[in-house]
């Protein structure tokens, strides 16, 4: 990112008085109307880090949001979850405001503390802002996810009691699980981002196995892999399971069977140089994974081409 000043808000009280609304009712969670939002004067001009969740829909924003390495569009039905000291940044934040519509949903993690959701929320991979792309709903899934929205907002809204915290956390954890729901759906539905991700994918560990420099570098791992193309581990995980129904590990090892068929078939290499050259530091590795995936040894599958 851009080195600009970096404008840390930290409880949810101060989120609203910088952008021209009343105190919230429960200081740890919130529900705001965008139409209701005053932009302040630097919006555009700073980086901004909440010292709490926010989750927001945002329809019709003439705008963009830099989060990660990533930059999103605000003019459809778009879903951004955003972790407590992430940095982003807003830009060309602007146009007729009756045609901006939308919420966010403001959560401090102390609201969550004592909770099954205070470790379970870091597991959903949206909140990472490694993940490739926000997460855009269909009108029936815009539905599912504000009716979730209008039960929290009922609910603190109404009288707290002893009860009240835990149908919040539940409606929350309701609304992750579906936005997880609709994620998994992107991933079928989005073919052309997701398909240029596998695209870069293939070409990563294709060149990733022509290196002559296999022996220092070794075998690439997942982290190596998701690091390369800019998007979370989990994430490309998630991916590659829905396009190919591989793990990235089991997508990296046929990959990796692939060139060693190939040195197989038209080399004299050993089996123990092309272990090496494909970055084993055993060739008895090599030779269980290749038996593992082929079922034939390297040597057996060498023969079968003589």
């Amino acid at each position: 990112m851009e080195q600009r000043t970096i404008k840390r808000i930290k409880p949810i009280t101060e989120f609203h008085r910088s952008r021209g609304l009343p105190s919230p009712e429960h200081p740890l969670i919130s529900v705001i109307d965008y139409k209701n939002v005053k932009r302040p004067d630097d919006i555009g001009e700073v980086n901004w880090m909440l010292d709490f969740y926010q989750i927001s829909l945002k329809i019709g924003l003439n705008g963009k949001l830099k989060y990660g390495q990533n930059e999103y569009d605000f003019d459809e039905g778009t879903l951004f979850f955003i972790s407590p000291k992430q940095v982003f940044r807003i830009e060309s934040y602007s146009g007729p405001k009756e045609k901006q519509s939308g919420w966010m949903l403001l959560i401090h993690p102390d609201f969550l503390w004592n909770t099954s959701l205070a470790k379970t929320i870091k597991q959903y991979d949206f909140f990472d802002y490694s993940v490739n792309e926000a997460l855009f709903l269909s009108k029936k899934e815009e539905l599912t996810i504000n009716g979730i929205i209008e039960n929290i907002e009922q609910e603190y809204h109404g009288v707290i009691d002893k009860f009240s915290q835990n149908i919040i956390i539940s409606h929350i954890e309701t609304l992750l699980n579906y936005s997880e729901r609709f994620y998994e759906r992107q991933f079928i539905t989005r073919k052309i981002t997701h398909h240029t991700i596998l695209n870069r994918l293939e070409t990563l560990l294709e060149d990733y196995f022509n290196d002559n420099d296999l022996v220092s570098k070794g075998l690439p791992t997942v982290q190596f892999t998701a690091k390369e193309l800019g998007i979370s581990p989990n994430y490309l995980s998630r991916l590659l399971t829905t396009l190919t129904g591989q793990s990235t590990q089991q997508f990296i090892h046929d990959k990796l069977i692939e060139k060693a068929k190939e040195k197989l078939s038209t080399t004299d290499l050993s089996v123990s140089e092309i272990a090496y050259e494909l970055g084993f530091e055993h060739p008895q590795s090599f030779t269980k994974l290749f038996k593992n995936k082929t079922r034939l040894s390297p040597l057996e599958f060498r023969t079968s081409f003589q």
